[in-house]
């Protein structure tokens, strides 16, 4: 059942050259939108002219302050947006980038969680034991800047089976998931362990 949110609208596209820290370089369009409905500023990063094709690869890819720019080991965030913008730039698509930090927590947040795992918490338990949701991402928005660029079909690069449900929700059609790779390293492992755990996420771990 489609979902009555009005309708967003494409504010700016300008043309962005992407460099990631191993040398890989793309180019993107960038797009900012007007109306979207919790009022932050996602951004959707567009390769090759993903209308043109009946279900276009796309990645929702929430924020991540400490995986996306300083590396950081814990997550395998920064792991994923450079496989995200090698394959979409080979295959076009589009990269929706979502201001959800922490799940939707936010970075001091998500912070404080870090130190609950210290003490030996999953990151669920910790999110729940700091009061807060396990996962409080809400994608209304990202069907919102589909619906911009003229996208009702997608194949959805995740292995998150919540993505598509809440897009499927909203009116996109999620004709096939394709699952990221495996990043899996002695520092997160207990990490993606828990993501299969508590959110069926479809990552193959060893053991």
């Amino acid at each position: 059942m489609t979902s009555p949110t009005a309708p967003a609208s494409v504010r700016t596209r300008v043309r962005v050259p992407l460099r990631f820290g191993d040398g890989f370089s793309t180019t993107a369009d960038t797009i900012t939108f007007h109306g979207l409905v919790d009022g932050a500023e996602h951004v959707a990063m567009v390769f090759g002219d993903p209308a043109a094709q009946a279900a276009p690869l796309v990645r929702m890819h929430s924020e991540c302050l400490t995986g996306d720019v300083f590396g950081s080991a814990r997550c395998d965030c920064g792991p994923q947006l450079r496989e995200a913008a090698q394959r979409l730039s080979e295959q076009g698509g589009v990269l929706l980038y979502l201001r959800q930090e922490g799940r939707g927590i936010g970075l001091y947040n998500k912070l404080d969680a870090y130190a609950l795992q210290d003490q030996g918490l999953d990151t669920y338990e910790a999110n729940s034991a700091l009061g807060l949701p396990e996962d409080g991402r809400d994608y209304t928005a990202a069907a919102q800047m589909l619906g911009a660029l003229g996208i009702d079909t997608i194949s959805l690069l995740s292995n998150n089976p919540d993505k598509g449900a809440q897009l499927s929700a909203h009116g996109i059609t999620v004709r096939d998931r394709v699952p990221t790779g495996v990043f899996a390293t002695a520092s997160n492992l207990s990490y993606l362990r828990a993501k299969v755990e508590h959110t069926g996420h479809t990552i193959a771990l060893a053991g």
